[in-house]
C-alpha cells in the first residue's frame, strides 16, 4: 500500500496498493479526480496539477524507531551520569586531601623532599578527579532532559 497527500491539502490522503510507481499515481489522480467531481475537495488545484506532484507519506514506523531510539540514548545518557558518579564519588576524598597539602606550597614553611614527590603524585588524582567532575556536572545537566523523556516513555496512556 502507498498513500498519497496534497501540499495544499495535507487531510486529504489517498490510498492505493502497491507501492510508489508511475502506475500509482495515476490511480491515485484518478481517485482526487473523483473527489474534485464529488465536491470533496476542500481547495482548487491549479491547472496542470499532475501525478509527479502528489507526495508519498511514508509509514509511521520512523516515528516508532525515533521515539524508540530516544529512549536508548536517554538511558544511556543516565548509565554515563551514573558511572560518572561513581568515579567522583570515589575519588573525592582523596582529591580533597591532596588539594589541602598543596596550601603547603604557598607558606614560608620548609618542606621534605618525601611532601613533595607524595604531592606531585597526588596532582594525578586530583586533575583525574577535577576532570571527572567536570564530565559528571556536564553529564548531569544532559541527563535532566533524558529523565523527562524516560518519564515522558513511561506515562500511562490513560493519563
Amino acid at each position: 500500500m502507498v498513500q498519497y497527500t496534497l501540499a495544499q491539502s495535507p487531510e486529504i490522503i489517498l490510498t492505493i496498493s502497491g507501492k510508489d510507481s508511475a502506475k500509482a499515481r495515476d490511480k491515485a489522480m484518478d481517485q482526487l479526480m473523483e473527489l474534485m467531481d464529488a465536491g470533496k475537495l476542500p481547495t482548487e488545484l491549479e491547472e496542470g496539477f499532475g501525478p509527479q506532484q502528489l507526495i508519498e507519506v511514508k509509514e509511521s514506523t520512523i516515528d516508532t524507531a525515533s521515539g524508540e531510539d530516544t529512549i536508548t540514548q536517554a538511558v544511556q545518557v543516565l548509565s554515563n551520569l551514573a558511572t560518572l558518579k561513581l568515579k567522583v564519588q570515589e575519588s573525592r576524598a582523596e582529591a580533597l586531601e591532596i588539594r589541602k597539602a598543596v596550601d603547603i606550597l604557598f607558606t614560608d614553611e620548609s618542606v621534605t623532599e618525601e611532601e613533595i614527590t607524595r604531592l606531585k603524585e597526588g596532582f594525578k588524582v586530583l586533575k583525574n578527579f577535577a576532570q571527572a567532575n567536570v564530565r559528571y556536572q556536564e553529564a548531569r545537566a544532559k541527563a535532566e532532559q533524558a529523565r523527562q523523556t524516560l518519564d515522558q516513555a513511561l506515562k500511562s496512556p490513560d493519563k
